[in-house]
Parts: C-alpha cells; structure tokens; sequence
C-alpha cells in the first residue's frame, strides 16, 4: 500500500528522511570544506586523498537515497517496490535526475570495491613508471601511457585519479550544496 497508495513515503516518515538525507549533505559539505583547510595548511597527499575519501563517501550514501540499490530480499519483492518509488519521492522533491553527479557511481565504487579493482590493476599494469605514493600534480600525469598513477590529486583541476582513472570531484561537492540548500526553505 504504502508503496503503490502513498508513492512510497509515509507522510511521517518524510522527517526521518529528510534528517538523513541533511546528516549526509552536512558531513560531505563538511569534508570538503575540511579539505580546503588541509590543503591551504600544506597537508600531505596521503591526508588529502583521505579528506576527499570522506566526501566521496558520504556523497554516496546520499546518493543512496534517491538512487537505491536495486536489490532487495528475494522473498520480500515489495520490499524492493517500496525503496524503488521512495527513491523516485525522493528524487522528485529534491529536483534530481539522472544528469546529476550523484547518480554516476563511478567514484563512489571505486572507493568501495578499492581492494577488487586494485588487483585488476596490479595484475593488468605490469610494466612502466610506478607512482605507489599520493601525489600532488597535473591530473596530465596520468594521460602518459606508461605512468602507473596510484593515487594524485590535482587541486587546481578538482580531480581525484586513482590507478590512473580520473575523477573531477567539484561536481558531486557542488550537487551536494544545491541539495543542502533545500533545507533553508524546510
């Protein structure tokens, strides 16, 4: 019922998601802007990397609200129906669609799934210029075919490359103040 009658929010559980939704916003809005600082006070890569870790991670668990996993129990499919419609409630209230930064999970899986994609590529990159350590450089260095970029921030370009695949991570900080901004007119 709640999923088909009520579009998969209860009226009162709407607080329950919109406090969610506000922690999540304010811890990624928080990192980044802890991020900023570190960088400013000549922090080290490997602190900087991690600050942008944290971001990113709490950037996917609010992206977990309006996009859910699309698995579910296999014996309880209206569980699945439920997080499916109450996402796009979500969504809705929020002004987002699939155009938004949040909806791409590139970033956010490769911080998950780190150790998985790690072996793929220690495994794969067998040869060439090895960069084990965090690095702060052109986001350029990683386009060299034969430069194994481990880890390299560029601040000037907001971009994360982590074993050599780039991710610009100012879209996801901006997207994330936009929603936060809803909460001035709750």
């Amino acid at each position: 019922m709640v999923a088909d009658e009520l579009d998969g929010m209860q009226p009162h559980a709407l607080i329950f998601y919109q406090l969610s939704i506000r922690y999540s916003a304010e811890r990624c809005i928080y990192a980044f802007l802890h991020y900023e600082e570190a960088f400013k006070q000549n922090a080290e890569p490997d602190y900087l990397v991690s600050v942008i870790q944290e971001a990113v991670g709490h950037a996917a668990a609010l992206s977990r609200y309006f996009w859910p996993s699309p698995r579910g129990p296999k014996n309880k499919p209206q569980l699945l129906k439920l997080k499916q419609k109450r996402g796009e409630f979500l969504r809705k209230k929020y002004e987002l669609d699939e155009s938004s930064p949040l909806y791409n999970r590139d970033l956010r899986n490769a911080w998950e799934h780190f150790d998985e994609k790690l072996d793929v590529y220690l495994i794969e990159k067998i040869s060439g210029m090895f960069f084990p350590i965090s690095q702060i450089r052109s986001h350029i260095e990683a386009d060299n075919p034969i430069n194994r970029v481990f880890k390299l921030l560029d601040p000037q370009e907001e971009c994360l490359v982590l074993m050599g695949n780039k991710y610009f991570f100012a879209p996801i900080r901006d997207e994330v103040v936009r929603i936060w901004k809803h909460f001035e007119n709750d």
